[in-house]
């Protein structure tokens, strides 16, 4: 009877400072496959490319993992038995698998300069290494070894047949040998290469499942020549489609700054939620088997299958983002909604008092992202410079000759009231309009243009009027009347 293996995935990114969305869907997916599947998620550090290593974006990682809810189960920071999880504290480990290869035949030293290859990949057909080293004598060796000559480790690749391979995505895919160089697995700073520290690290791991963008489908023949050459068990591969931007031509290439925002603290930064841009990108590049689209975290984590995954690029649309946030903004709580935009109400009305509370029901369903706030409100910390043509509404049926009489009224109605709240002013200003038989619009745009200053406003007269209270909104009302006269 088989054992069934527990489904392990890792996360390997490489802390250069930046968390691209296309990086970030990745973690994603290989965090769905595997709670989806009741496996574990492993984050692991990929630092030895010294050159392109950042200070803090370690921290960067950390950061945008726990903003997005992509919790690891092994890891740095949260250990496991496994580790350690930074590629450079595991750099003794490399080399002894590389030598081991030397000693089957299945890998050789190459003592050639740098001089030589880069004339090498001036001259040649195809740019590539010649495998001079790779039968040299044990003398040869052991010359250039006492001379102290720097080399790296390659790998001894197959000159003829093919390589075949299965991915979860893109189905059976075969490659030439010949087309294959001998790769290097060790540098001659003694630091593994990308792909020879990567299959060490993912054996060594348990790793099942391997995911990874569709632009390395060309490089997994060498990650299975070196399994095949240790004789170990080749993991399942899931390549994800590419994730592309839209031009202003209406063409689309892959996804880049020119077509907006694309790393996640950007598009936190821009207004989006977070639970909005990680529903989003769980369906850049798949589909649930229902029409869905909005998700929690946990209900992807229930829904996800790796079948739903398309081997088409997806196209990040912007628009479908702003709408998903949108909709995750109106499903909130006004308790949870005040919560987040209390830091955009104090933007914009400073020290100014209000109650914010009262905010949430003139602004949750007219916000698609909480940095619109502070535009939207400004009005009530200060009534804006307005042109008195702003009174003149066709549809409303007001003009310059009724508004200054309509606004009067209303006002010496208004300043009647004993009590202020909503219901008052609502029923003040209706009363008004049956008893002089007119719309209900025409006495409340004057109101709500002289109470707000401009002609688009979140809520109407009777919600801005409640919010600034009786003292500021009297006043306001004056001035229109004023400015009318």
């Amino acid at each position: 009877m088989s054992v069934i293996k527990q489904v392990r995935t890792r996360y390997a990114p490489s802390p250069t400072g930046f968390m691209h969305v296309g990086n970030l869907r990745t973690a994603l997916y290989e965090y769905l496959i595997a709670k989806s599947q009741g496996g574990a998620f492993v984050l692991r550090i990929e630092d030895t490319d010294r050159e392109r290593y950042v200070e803090g974006a370690v921290d960067v990682i950390y950061n945008t993992l726990k903003t997005a809810g992509i919790t690891h189960d092994e890891g740095p920071d949260v250990g496991g038995d496994y580790g350690p999880y930074v590629q450079s504290e595991r750099k003794d480990m490399y080399t002894p698998y590389a030598e081991q290869l030397i000693k089957e035949g299945k890998a050789y030293r190459c003592f050639c300069s740098r001089e030589r290859l880069e004339k090498l990949a001036e001259t040649s057909e195809f740019g590539g290494y010649d495998r001079h080293c790779r039968d040299l004598t044990q003398e040869e060796i052991d010359e250039e070894l006492k001379k102290g000559t720097p080399f790296v480790i390659r790998q001894k690749m197959p000159v003829d047949g093919k390589t075949t391979f299965k991915d979860e995505v893109f189905g059976e895919i075969t490659v030439d040998n010949s087309e294959l160089q001998d790769q290097i697995l060790v540098k001659t700073d003694g630091y593994p290469t990308y792909n020879f520290a990567n299959v060490i690290d993912d054996h060594t791991m348990g790793i099942t499942h391997v995911v990874r963008g569709s632009e390395y489908l060309s490089s997994t023949p060498k990650y299975n020549l070196l399994y095949e050459a240790f004789g170990w068990e080749i993991p399942t591969y899931v390549h994800l489609p590419l994730i592309m931007g839209k031009n202003e031509d209406g063409s689309v290439s892959k996804l880049s700054k020119r077509h907006g925002s694309t790393g996640f603290e950007d598009l936190i930064e821009d207004g989006y939620l977070p639970e909005a841009i990680i529903n989003y990108i769980a369906l850049l590049g798949w589909c649930p088997k229902d029409n869905r689209e909005i998700f929690s975290m946990k209900e992807l984590e229930e829904n996800f299958f790796i079948g739903g995954i398309s081997k088409s690029p997806a196209v990040f649309d912007y628009d479908k983002l702003l709408w998903m946030n949108a909709e995750y903004i109106k499903a909130m709580s006004d308790e949870e909604f005040t919560e987040r935009a209390v830091p955009y109400y104090k933007e914009a009305l400073g020290d100014k008092e209000f109650d914010y509370a009262m905010f949430a029901g003139i602004l949750k369903q007219r916000t698609e992202k909480f940095t619109d706030i502070p535009e939207k409100i400004r009005f009530f910390a200060e009534l804006p410079e307005y042109d008195k043509e702003l009174f003149v509404n066709k549809k409303s049926k007001t003009n310059l000759d009724n508004s200054p009489a309509l606004l009067t009224e209303a006002y010496e109605r208004l300043k009647a009231l004993d009590s202020w709240d909503h219901d008052s002013i609502h029923d003040c200003l209706i009363n008004m309009a049956q008893e002089k038989e007119l719309k209900n619009g025409t006495v409340m745009w004057g109101v709500r243009i002289a109470a707000a200053g401009q002609k688009v406003t979140p809520g109407g007269a009777i919600e801005i009027l409640d919010i600034l209270g009786r003292e500021e909104s009297l006043s306001r009302l004056e001035k229109g009347i004023e400015k009318l006269k």
